[in-house]
């Protein structure tokens, strides 16, 4: 199963800036990247809601799963960056990190998936299944709420793409250790090559446990899938904090990457002997581009930038709820009424606009004020 896009949490609204002293990280290159993947993610999600499938013109549209690993890379990079001195010099323990991001994360979480099930019960109320109805089982409920179901637990439906919020909740609580430890490397060139073979290492543990690629593990093994990513963002990060490598190097590395990345989108994933054939230097484009752009200062911060990629976590976590109002209309009315195909593909792109203005409205009247009242108790 090809896992979907999650934004990571801790990458859309997080405050990312290095800690005094240090170049600032936000509103450039990697906050660009992040608005693109998100856009990527609400194409891969909304593809199967197009009059044809959108992979038929492109590779490239069938592979949220790479929005996946960059987001979930990124995570570990932006918790490094913005963090890691913290948590080397004792002023944050472990317990009140975790508390710190999982309140990021879970009340946000909470709040849609409680919209979703509001929505559900109504449309199911007067009549009207909710589109695509064997995705809202009651059962999973609970196990999404609490933010476990990617812990082994099966949880294929309602706000699918939170299986990576479940995931992160692990890689949040592991954080603090993982940099520690990465904090001992003394060669700064090191820590890209550990961070790779941690990936290696648990790809060879997704084929040989579970018979899959590490990218196509069910979303209940999200925290296999999403710890190894996580590691190499953090590696990346204490490479960049020890000021590795060059400017010039970043540069070329960041440039590399983008070729690398748009060279292997053509080809067949699954046209190819073994799908890792496709996955590795798919990975090692991400992460070049990871570190190449973190590397890099932000010399001309771009405040629309900033506040494009803010919005990815709203993004994330609202675009299936608005998704499921607006097709369910969508499909409603074309069972009813005959329409053209080229104003099926309009209706079609007309969903993207929704999906950002909604993500704005969550962000600005709902998230957001709800993490102005608790970041202040969470600092006492």
């Amino acid at each position: 199963m090809t896992a979907p896009l999650p934004l990571s949490a801790s990458t859309s609204s997080e405050t990312a800036s290095a800690p005094s002293g240090k170049e600032a990280v936000r509103g450039g290159a990697l906050d660009f990247l992040r608005f693109l993947a998100s856009l990527l993610i609400v194409v891969y999600h909304y593809g199967a809601e197009s009059p044809m499938r959108i992979e038929r013109f492109a590779q490239v549209f069938s592979r949220g799963f790479l929005a996946t690993d960059f987001f979930l890379m990124l995570s570990g990079y932006v918790l490094g960056r913005a963090y890691g001195g913290s948590v080397l010099k004792g002023h944050i323990s472990t317990p009140r990190f975790w508390v710190r991001r999982a309140a990021r994360v879970w009340p946000g979480h909470l709040v849609v998936l409680a919209m979703l099930a509001v929505l559900v019960l109504i449309l199911n109320g007067v009549g009207t299944d909710a589109h695509k109805p064997s995705r809202f089982a009651w059962d999973q409920l609970p196990t999404q709420a609490l933010l476990v179901h990617a812990w082994g637990f099966p949880s294929d439906g309602w706000n699918l793409p939170s299986w990576s919020l479940s995931a992160l909740i692990v890689c949040y609580a592991l954080f603090p250790l993982f940099w520690r430890n990465v904090s001992k490397i003394r060669h700064a060139w090191l820590l890209p090559l550990i961070g790779v073979a941690v990936m290696a290492a648990f790809e060879v543990l997704a084929e040989v446990v579970f018979h899959h690629a590490l990218a196509d593990l069910q979303f209940q093994f999200g925290v296999v899938r999403a710890l190894p990513l996580f590691i190499l963002g953090v590696c990346l990060a204490r490479a960049v904090d020890m000021r590795w490598p060059s400017e010039g190097a970043a540069k070329a590395l960041l440039w590399g990457g983008v070729a690398l990345l748009v060279v292997t989108q053509p080809l067949d994933r699954y046209a190819l002997p073994d799908e890792w054939m496709f996955d590795a230097p798919s990975l090692l484009a991400i992460a070049m581009i990871v570190l190449g752009a973190g590397r890099l200062p932000v010399k001309r911060p771009q405040a629309w930038i900033e506040e494009g990629a803010k919005l990815s976590f709203a993004l994330f976590i609202t675009h299936i709820f608005v998704g499921v109002i607006y097709w369910s209309a969508i499909h409603k009315l074309i069972d009813t009424v005959p329409i053209g195909i080229g104003w099926q593909w309009l209706m079609w792109l007309a969903g993207f606009p929704l999906a950002y203005g909604a993500a704005w409205l969550f962000h600005t009247y709902i998230d957001q004020p709800i993490q102005d009242r608790l970041q202040p108790l969470l600092r006492k």
